[in-house]
């Protein structure tokens, strides 16, 4: 018997674990109490890992579909087959339509997994890369950058000067942050004020100070009236905005209208607590606000990110000892002394995906169009609308690495007939998904316990990789990188990836001065070096005017607007007439502790915690509606509707209903369709018109519904 330290890679925070293997099979799974980060915590999902691993249902060889889509008939072919077939059926549709005419897609940010599949992109031809960043991060990472040229992350670590302040907004650290959620209950502790701002009474929000309690997808209005009490009271930093911002004046006549009784009109909050809030928000520096993905989701995502920004730099915030940490934007380059010049690290980030391989001519293809030059991805519904209807030409064919767009994109019954159409579409994943049911070729997926490698972070500045040992071997999987070299291999495009996998980590590795094989002498590969506080002072922002842009010219020239300026998300309503009467509650979602997005409904200890899916409701417009707690009831949109278990909770507004998001059920079987749209909170969203100017992001939290007890009888 062994034990081996590794990384958990459930998620992007690489909780330390350590494994315990007994003749060649691990049997023991629990945090690493030495771990710099989760200090031996680990999360439902992490303690699952074995069950993950080991689990009956895992996809262990390649398949070829042999009978219709979603008939469940398949046979067993080899690794060779599986990628010579899908090498043929992507370059045939290049050569009939051009290398634009194909797409990769992939889920969450999965490291240096995604970056691999984007060189192979590139090294194909194809500008047409797919994934979830436009509700997912990008948009707190562009707003970030284009207001004072950086990436902000919470300075917990600086015990000589605490943070005084933390302000939660949309973030619900609890469900999906357990380390950070561990830091803030501590700084909490020891005597930091606490605000959230959340639509749901999350354990953080019952303890908070102040609990904002806001109407979902008005987080922007909530943000210029906080904006507009600074100013007007005079509570903002002086010194700081006369020496280091600009477009101050014009920001100041911006927010002029957005008093706290206009403000409460539209978010629900009263006018007291936004004005109790805002003087808690300056009166306790330094101050950290945590932005979730509760605020990407929806229309306005950008310029939410973008006036959130602004607060942290109206009050003195950036850069302080306890404040807002300034680091570069999340990248690919390993963070050293010698890795912080941006122009350096955009230089690694471009030849590690091969970027100069596409023309300027082949990138402006891309089916995404009209949203911010730096928005260098495809969204879904660009997908969907190429597959569909031919706009701007048509999609053929796909290769999809750990994503399941039946459950997570928007307006799913459209995703359904987008992937239907599909002449070839082949998926790499740990599980049979509804994605994958309709898939031609699908390729095992290795676990992150069964493949070597490093894992990356940036939380709070610490170690930025990790070392992540091969631990077990289930079946014929493979890893992702190993799958993409081989398939790059069938493709013709050998001279573009490594001859090893080893080679590409001491790509990786090279501005660290280290190799992989040194690598794996440690888990902790690179650490950060001090933090330079303040260095706007000598070097100034990285922006064009070197000051914290309040007024972005940048989107102003790109066509966009230099101040944010907020759009209402839900076309019916008025302050008059506040809801839609024949749809007249409010739906949206949050994320749950037992599941990664649409991933785990197939292990047992996650179900057994969430056996369904539940839509939370106020007793009182339970009440009003005749339904009891575990009722099944409907509920419906202006596009679709679905059933799950109602959940009676005070913890939600009497006009507001939290949906569970990314259901399926993988015991119902293929011949049911997995029951990929029975649950599905994406048959209920819809994914346009109606959408973010900047990145195309769609309304998904915040959007009209009404709720309705089921015919069928539940069985209790």
């Amino acid at each position: 018997m062994m034990e081996i330290k590794s990384a958990c890679g459930i998620c992007e925070f690489c909780c330390g674990i350590i494994v315990t293997v007994e003749d060649g099979k691990a049997v023991g799974l629990r945090g690493d109490p030495d771990h710099f980060l989760s200090k031996g915590s680990l999360c439902p999902k992490g303690r699952a890992g074995l069950e993950f691993l080991y689990s009956p249902d895992r996809l262990q060889y390649p398949l070829k579909r042999v009978g219709e889509k979603g008939q469940g008939r398949w046979e067993r072919i080899s690794w060779d087959d599986a990628l010579e077939f899908t090498a043929e059926s992507l370059n045939k549709s290049k050569k009939e339509d051009g290398a634009e005419s194909v797409c990769m897609i992939h889920g969450s940010a999965k490291d240096f997994i995604d970056t691999h599949l984007v060189r192979l992109a590139n090294a194909f031809g194809t500008p047409n890369v797919a994934n979830v960043d436009h509700v997912c991060f990008l948009s707190r990472m562009l707003g970030m950058e284009y207001t004072f040229g950086a990436f902000a992350i919470s300075d917990y670590e600086n015990v000589n000067n605490p943070t005084g302040c933390i302000v939660l907004w949309g973030a619900d650290k609890t469900m999906t942050g357990a380390p950070e959620a561990q830091r803030i209950r501590d700084v909490h502790k020891a005597g930091a004020n606490l605000i959230t701002i959340d639509p749901y009474q999350t354990s953080f929000a019952k303890k908070s100070d102040i609990w904002l309690q806001i109407r979902p997808g008005t987080d922007l209005v909530l943000a210029l009236g906080l904006i507009h009490l600074l100013i007007q009271e005079d509570l903002y930093d002086s010194q700081f905005v006369r020496q280091w911002t600009n477009g101050f004046d014009e920001l100041k006549n911006h927010v002029a209208s957005y008093t706290p009784e206009y403000v409460a009109d539209i978010t629900w909050l009263s006018p007291e607590l936004v004005r109790k809030s805002a003087k808690m928000f300056v009166s306790g520096k330094p101050c950290h606000i945590e932005i979730g993905n509760g605020v990407d989701q929806g229309i306005n995502c950008l310029q939410t990110i973008r006036a959130i920004c602004i607060l942290m730099a109206l009050t003195g915030n950036l850069d302080r000892p306890g404040g807002e940490l300034l680091i570069p934007a999340p990248g690919y380059f390993p963070k050293n002394e010698n890795s912080q010049d941006p122009e350096i690290r955009q230089r690694f980030d471009a030849e590690l995906e091969l970027r100069q391989l596409i023309s300027n001519n082949q990138r402006r293809k891309k089916i995404t169009s009209g949203l911010l030059e730096d928005y260098r991805y495809v969204n879904s519904q660009s997908f969907v609308k190429s597959v569909l209807h031919g706009a701007p030409y048509p999609i053929k064919a796909a290769f999809i690495q750990g994503s399941n767009p039946l459950s997570v994109w928007s307006n799913a019954k459209n995703v359904r007939k987008a992937f239907q159409q599909l002449d070839f579409l082949a998926v790499s994943d740990l599980f049979l998904t509804p994605t994958a049911a309709l898939a031609d070729i699908i390729f095992p997926v290795a676990g992150y316990l069964e493949f070597e490698g490093l894992r990356g972070q940036t939380l709070g500045g610490g170690p930025m990789l990790q070392y992540q040992p091969k631990i077990a071997q289930v079946g014929e999987c493979r890893s992702d990188h190993e799958i993409i070299n081989g398939l790059a291999d069938k493709l013709g495009l050998r001279k573009h990836f490594w001859n090893t996998i080893e080679e590409f980590w001491d790509f990786v590795l090279a501005p660290t001065g280290k190799t992989f094989a040194e690598a794996k002498e440690n888990i902790t590969v690179q650490e950060m070096p001090a933090h330079n506080y303040k260095s706007y002072e000598q070097e100034g922002f990285d922006t064009p005017s070197g000051k914290v842009e309040l007024y972005s010219n940048y989107l102003k020239e790109a066509g966009f607007d230099a101040l944010p300026i907020y759009q209402e998300p839900m076309a019916d309503f008025s302050i008059e007439n506040s809801l839609d009467k024949e749809y007249p509650l409010i739906c949206t979602c949050r994320k749950t502790l037992h599941f990664i997005h649409s991933g785990g409904k197939q292990i047992p200890s996650l179900r057994k915690k969430h056996m369904v899916p539940v839509v939370t409701i106020h007793p009182d417009t339970a009440k009003r509606l005749n339904i009891a707690d575990e009722d099944l009831v409907v509920i419906e949109s202006k596009i679709g509707k679905i059933e799950q278990t109602a959940k009676l909770s005070d913890k939600v507004s009497p006009g507001v209903v939290f949906v569970d998001p990314c259901w399926w059920f993988p015991e119902k079987g293929e011949i049911e369709g997995l029951g990929w749209a029975e649950a599905n909170y994406n048959i209920l969203s819809d994914d346009g018109p109606f959408q973010n100017r900047e990145i195309g992001s769609y309304n998904m939290r915040g959007f009209a519904c009404k709720i309705y007890k089921s015919d069928i009888d539940m069985v209790k």
